[in-house]
């Protein structure tokens, strides 16, 4: 089954968080990127909110889209992850990106919470 076969079998609340989670994975990768060239200790916090956010995103949207039995407890999961991300992020309030990765990780966390709460 492809990708767009399987997206296509599955509800659009479920689409919704794939596509969230995807997005909040891409701009968490994008912001480590943004944070790495600013050094200091100061950012290391924010880069490791960004590592687990990344990886937990694309993961629980790996988890859906197989449909894994463990797909709500990822959910639930990946949103406490988004959420200390999106924290992280807001503590550096005059970086452009960072204000754009809470956005993304705060969206994320919500469609998690959502499905987290749906049977699969």
């Amino acid at each position: 089954m492809t990708q767009a076969e399987s997206m296509s079998a599955m509800s659009k609340e479920t689409q919704d968080c794939v596509a969230a989670c995807m997005d909040c994975h891409s701009v968490c990768e994008e912001t480590m990127s943004s944070v790495m060239q600013m050094g200091g200790q100061a950012q290391m916090r924010v880069m490791r909110a960004l590592m687990d956010c990344a990886d937990l995103t694309r993961m629980c949207a790996d988890m859906m889209m197989r449909r894994s039995p463990l797909s709500a407890e990822m959910c639930a999961m990946c949103a406490k992850a988004c959420e200390m991300c999106a924290e992280a992020c807001m503590s550096m309030p005059d970086d452009p990106q960072l204000m754009r990765c809470a956005e993304a990780c705060r969206r994320c966390a919500e469609t998690c919470r959502t499905t987290a709460g749906m049977a699969m």
